[in-house]
């Protein structure tokens, strides 16, 4: 049953959490430890999928951070198996090579790290408060009326959500990507969703009939 704090469930700890014996906040599902989580006996943060122990999982089983797969041990692996770092592949124990935009590249992946700029997207869930609820959601979830809303599924590919962050970023934001080792505006669209070939309105000027960017003063 739900309690004081806001619980949809049997057993939780902490806030917000939709599910059975979790323990934390805005959890979905049953057994969670951490925050955020969606699934089941999830240890840690922002998980989708089962019984990860780490942050940002997305699949099962793994052990580390950031991982997309299954039963992986390391951070930022796609696939499974893997005890390396930052794999796209199965069983490899070391970390995986470095490139941008598919072209290798001699730094490291702490620096490569810092040249990226952070992005929240919302791919997962969306926090949507109430007065965003169509009526069907709040009936199916009534202590919206207590914490202001509630986690909205969300079927966004990155490809949708991403145009959203870009548009709201500040222009020192895009320049980052845009000065990233090896940039590749055809790849960075189907990566983003975004075309940076495109100029944005009033960026461009006409002469003699012919579109061209316009060239900003220094």
């Amino acid at each position: 049953m739900g309690n004081a704090k806001d619980n949809t469930g049997d057993d939780n700890t902490g806030t917000c959490n939709t599910g059975d014996d979790n323990s934390g906040h805005r959890n979905t599902g049953h057994r969670n430890t951490g925050n955020f989580n969606t699934g089941t006996c999830n240890t840690g943060h922002r998980n989708t999928g089962n019984f990860n122990t780490g942050d940002f999982n997305t699949g099962t089983c793994n052990t580390g951070n950031c991982n997309t797969g299954h039963r992986n041990t390391g951070h930022r692996n796609t696939g499974n198996f893997n005890t390396g770092n930052f794999n796209t592949g199965n069983f490899c124990t070391e970390d995986g090579p470095l490139r941008f935009f598919d072209k290798a590249w001699d730094g490291t992946w702490a620096e490569a790290a810092e040249l990226i700029p952070a992005v929240e997207l919302h791919v997962g869930a969306i926090w949507t408060p109430t007065e965003d609820m169509t009526a069907e959601e709040k009936a199916e979830n009534p202590n919206h009326a207590v914490v202001g809303g509630y986690l909205r599924a969300s079927a966004l590919r990155i490809q949708d959500a991403f145009p959203v962050f870009w548009a709201k970023a500040g222009e020192a934001t895009r320049q980052r990507f845009l000065d990233l080792p090896n940039f590749d505006a055809e790849k960075f669209l189907a990566c983003t969703g975004v075309d940076v070939r495109r100029p944005a309105p009033g960026d461009t000027i006409t002469v003699d009939g012919v579109l061209y960017r316009r060239v900003k003063p220094q």
